[in-house]
């Protein structure tokens, strides 16, 4: 007869060699190239569209505050969806996909730290726009300096909070089976795993939560109301309601993100639902990415001078070559 002390070990593995196993949407398989040809179609969308304005403000050599917030984000964006995309094709491919406790870690701790810097970035873009809007005098001598300070410190503070939590998460005993009912290692469904200490590392998640969910969202909501009182005393009705579409579609693309991320991991663990929460990771891990060079960025109207630029200069390159060869295709000579 085995011990109870040898049952437990052989049900409690070490973190240091253990694997997990992504499920992914292994309840549908009959769907699974469906899923796989969309999951990559938003991908590839996604990865070019905060491509583009992330190499459009690299070329602009004047970048007021706003154009350098906007080209962090995309920048977060691209390293955002290359943490968790690649994968999660990977894992509708093959139904299911193994994964490294290290492997899981390092996924963990930088989808935390870059959701989290974005969450940040999007309330340093929130507070550029009340100062540009309810302190137009002072923007140019506030915001030149503060810019960098603010992208900087929204970097290291949400990978100093994302590092703590994934210690606190990765210093629980994992149980056996080894399975992870998720298409990436989002925190509660590892959490699922912990054989024991759980409530900790729960305190840790809340504690990260507040941190970057809510204090973020508390601003960003605080300079929009500023804003829109500081609106609705303006004089020009056209500008008035210019100015509210504008704070209205980047409002709506908050509330949508921060609504999201807040369904999963601001309540009950007993409340947790597998399939629930990866179709709404779906939502904050793809349409939102999608989503933000259309909202943020390509109705800018910085942004879109430059992308006119860069395709006006493109087709006067493009001109002048062919006006230069009588004989050759420019190009290949």
């Amino acid at each position: 007869m085995l011990c109870e002390g040898c049952i437990e070990r052989d049900n409690v593995s070490s973190s240091a060699t253990m694997e997990f196993l992504l499920l992914g949407f292994s309840e549908l398989l009959h769907l699974r190239v469906l899923l796989f040809l969309t999951f990559l179609i938003v991908h590839l969308v996604t990865l070019a569209g905060n491509a583009v304005i992330f190499v459009a403000v690299l070329m602009e050599p004047s970048r007021p505050p706003m154009l350098f917030f906007l080209g962090q984000l995309s920048a977060v964006e691209l390293c955002y969806t290359l943490v968790i995309v690649p994968k999660a094709l990977l894992v509708l491919a093959a139904g299911g996909s193994p994964i490294s406790v290290p492997g899981c870690a390092a996924q963990m701790h930088l989808f935390v730290a870059l959701g989290g810097a974005e969450c940040f970035l999007l309330a340093a873009m929130a507070y550029d726009r009340y100062v540009a809007v309810c302190q137009p005098l002072r923007y140019a001598a506030l915001m030149e300096g503060l810019g960098p300070r603010l992208a900087l410190a929204c970097a290291l503070g949400a990978f100093a909070v994302a590092l703590g939590l994934t210690v606190a998460v990765f210093r629980l005993p994992f149980c056996q089976p080894r399975r992870i009912d998720h298409f990436f290692c989002d925190v509660p469904a590892v959490l699922r795993r912990a054989c024991a200490g759980g409530d900790a590392a729960q305190l840790a998640l809340m504690a990260a939560c507040l941190l970057l969910l809510l204090l973020p969202f508390l601003l960003i909501l605080a300079s929009y109301l500023c804003i829109a009182v500081a609106l609705s005393g303006a004089a020009s009705p056209v500008g008035r309601g210019k100015a509210f579409s504008t704070c209205l579609s980047h409002l709506a693309i908050t509330l949508l993100h921060y609504g999201c991320a807040t369904f999963v991991y601001i309540r009950p663990k007993s409340s947790y639902s597998p399939a629930r929460d990866k179709v709404v990771s779906l939502v904050y891990t793809n349409v939102t990415p999608l989503m933000y060079p259309l909202i943020y960025s390509l109705r800018n109207k910085e942004i879109r001078g430059i992308l006119r630029k860069m395709l006006r200069r493109k087709k006067i390159g493009e001109l002048g070559c062919y006006q230069s060869c009588d004989v050759c295709v420019c190009g290949k000579f």
